[in-house]
């Protein structure tokens, strides 16, 4: 009985303690929940008196801005403008500059667009073309090609040819394209202007002929004669031989 007594009085024990240590966690639990909401308060307090704070410093700038515009004393005027070069900025013309003058003399403050350039000189890279529209025949007896042909220059005049000539001239030169078929007159096939000199087609690349355009602004001066090169290769499949032009012999190659 007294070790039963002693088994039931342990129990009774064990369980206060844990019901003291349950209620002792849920007012701590309590608490902080308390805590928390606190905080949440006085958080949402703040908040809004930052709110009305910057709106109150919103609507004194408003003021001032309108005491400020309405003090001008032209009744055209805008008033004050802040950064007005976000929205005015100056407009200026290619090749040109432009100076502040004051009672006749330059202040220095001086804005320039791009100039001229200097006479007689020519952009890097770049070679004057020197002959005319008129001077067809001329070209033709005087230019040569500088590229040498091979297998290189040959495949980087095919891509070209590809891109812009083949819509009217065809894939083999023979007048074939489909933008070609729809002209007033179809182009000269290539077979028959064997006898035509580099020095006319580059001319004739150049300036445009007939109903052919200038393709000065699409291949340059490089290009043109690698398409040239190409052209040639058109002309004559089984090698180029000696052939009669009006300006110049060609010799076998």
């Amino acid at each position: 009985m007294e070790q039963a007594r002693y088994i039931i009085s342990n129990k009774l024990k064990e369980r206060k303690v844990k019901n003291k240590k349950r209620i002792l966690t849920k007012r701590k639990t309590e608490k902080n929940n308390i805590r928390n909401s606190l905080r949440f308060v006085i958080r949402i307090v703040n908040m809004k008196k930052t709110t009305k704070l910057v709106s109150l410093i919103a609507v004194l700038g408003v003021v001032a801005t309108a005491f400020t515009a309405c003090e001008s004393k032209d009744p055209n005027s805008p008033g004050v403008e802040f950064m007005p070069d976000m929205y005015r900025s100056p407009s200026l013309e290619s090749n040109m500059a432009y100076v502040t003058i004051v009672d006749g003399k330059e202040t220095g403050d001086t804005m320039q667009a791009n100039r001229l350039p200097v006479a007689g000189t020519i952009a890097r890279g770049y070679i004057p073309y020197p002959y005319k529209l008129e001077e067809y025949e001329l070209a033709g007896a005087n230019l040569k090609n500088p590229f040498e042909n091979n297998a290189v220059n040959l495949k980087e005049g095919e891509v070209l040819y590809g891109k812009y000539c083949t819509h009217c001239h065809g894939a083999t030169g023979e007048a074939e394209g489909k933008v070609g078929a729809k002209l007033p007159g179809l182009p000269p096939t290539y077979s028959s202007l064997k006898a035509l000199s580099v020095g006319k087609m580059f001319h004739s690349i150049t300036y445009g002929k007939g109903l052919m355009g200038s393709h000065a602004g699409q291949l340059t001066q490089d290009e043109r004669w690698k398409v040239i090169l190409y052209i040639q290769k058109l002309q004559f499949p089984n090698g180029m031989t000696a052939v009669s032009d009006s300006t110049a012999t060609a010799k076998k190659i």
